[in-house]
């Protein structure tokens, strides 16, 4: 028989385990990609009142506490888009909705992190940002089923919350009080999951009864709070270092490009042609540029090949520089530009820009002859990238 201060004593060692999880994993790149930090903001207690708030959500509505009034139970989830762990709950909390609703239990969702913190180099393992007009486009594209609100511009109500991780529910009962908080379920990999407490306590309080486990640590990436007064965004110091990386440029012979083409880099490789004359080119290059900044931690290469003739270096370097493109960049070495572009070969006819996106084998996995659409592109990476560093995401990014 288990006695309390021994069922005490473990919960503060499992709370430990999973503060140190959350740290291990920014650290690896899984939780977002800096380690965390501490809690800014104390997490609302087990019995407290509902905070109420008054945030946009991506339908174009404004919600408040008040708006669900009508319902039994209220589940408010703190999630977000760039986390891989929120990304991989996605099905689950709009099933919980649905499982739900028809039961008098309500399911709002809030995303708490400041853009302004979230650094592309977050962004990893993500299509998208967290501000409003990109959660509006997660949202659709994942086919959300809830109201799915935005706190990152003041982060008021989320320090009223104090969520640690994304994703972090609250469970609210009849009168809005706290019976419960913590994680979903206790697996990431919805393959292992064995225990469902946020089911648990809303089943309980449902049927009138105590619930069985009230609060369980929120394993998943950090909250993203906006910078204090005195310190620097992590956008802009994230800038002041990519400022400061070299730009380097080489000229690229037939052969080399035909080289290229088959892609012996062992991972996907991102091939980008394009000139200064060309506008388009221009326009899109610092989308290119973004890309590799977002994934550049993971098995991808992007190359950008200038198609203006070797006398011409000057004007591409000059570019670059304002880029400060710090990809692997590559000049035409001959004025024979048809033989650089028939030694390049995939179906290219020599027009720009021109993208397109090979895999280690040498197939071509996405073709380009125009400007790149930054999404589908983002997407068509995401969905070849192996799992290199979590399990799961190869098989997000190929399901609706």
């Amino acid at each position: 028989m288990f006695h309390r201060k021994s069922v005490i004593s473990a919960l503060a060692v499992l709370a430990l385990a999973s503060l140190a999880l959350n740290v291990a994993l920014a650290q690896q790149g899984r939780g977002g990609g800096r380690a965390a930090e501490a809690p800014a903001y104390p997490t609302l207690a087990i019995g407290a009142q509902a905070p109420d708030f008054k945030l946009p959500a991506v339908d174009g509505k404004t919600y408040s506490l008040k708006d669900f009034d009508s319902s039994k139970l209220l589940v408010v989830v703190f999630t977000c888009n760039h986390c891989p762990v929120a990304q991989l709950y996605e099905n689950r909390i709009k099933k919980l909705a649905t499982d739900y609703r028809d039961r008098g239990v309500a399911l709002v969702a809030i995303q708490p992190n400041s853009p302004e913190s979230v650094a592309l180099s977050d962004m990893s393992y993500t299509d998208v940002g967290d501000s409003l007009s990109e959660m509006k486009v997660r949202a659709q594209y994942r086919q959300f089923n809830f109201p799915y609100l935005y706190d990152g511009e003041t982060q008021a109500v989320s320090r009223q919350y104090g969520p640690v991780a994304t994703p972090q529910v609250f469970l609210f009962d009849r009168e809005r009080k706290l019976r419960y908080q913590g994680r979903i379920d206790n697996s990431q990999r919805e393959s292992l999951v064995k225990t469902s407490e946020v089911r648990d306590a809303i089943e309980a309080l449902l049927a009138g009864k105590p619930v069985p486990v009230v609060t369980t640590p929120a394993v998943g990436c950090s909250i993203k709070w906006a910078p204090q007064k005195g310190q620097t965004a992590s956008t802009e110091a994230e800038m002041a270092r990519i400022e400061q990386e070299p730009v380097r440029l080489e000229t690229v012979e037939p052969d080399q490009l035909r080289a290229l083409s088959k892609n012996g880099t062992g991972k996907l490789l991102l091939v980008d042609f394009w000139a200064t004359w060309c506008d388009p080119c221009l326009a899109e290059f610092p989308d290119l540029q973004e890309v590799f900044r977002m994934y550049r931690g993971r098995p991808l290469e992007v190359v950008t090949v200038s198609a203006n003739y070797p006398d011409e270096q000057k004007f591409v370097q000059d570019f670059l520089e304002e880029q400060h493109a710090s990809t692997r960049n590559l000049l035409f070495s001959t004025t024979d530009t048809d033989s650089e572009i028939a030694a390049f070969g995939t179906s290219w006819p020599g027009a720009v820009p021109y993208t397109v996106l090979i895999d280690p084998s040498g197939k071509v996995l996405y073709r380009s002859e125009g400007p790149v659409d930054p999404l589908e592109l983002r997407r068509k990476i995401l969905a070849n990238l192996p799992d290199d560093r979590y399990i799961g995401q190869q098989a997000y990014w190929n399901s609706r």
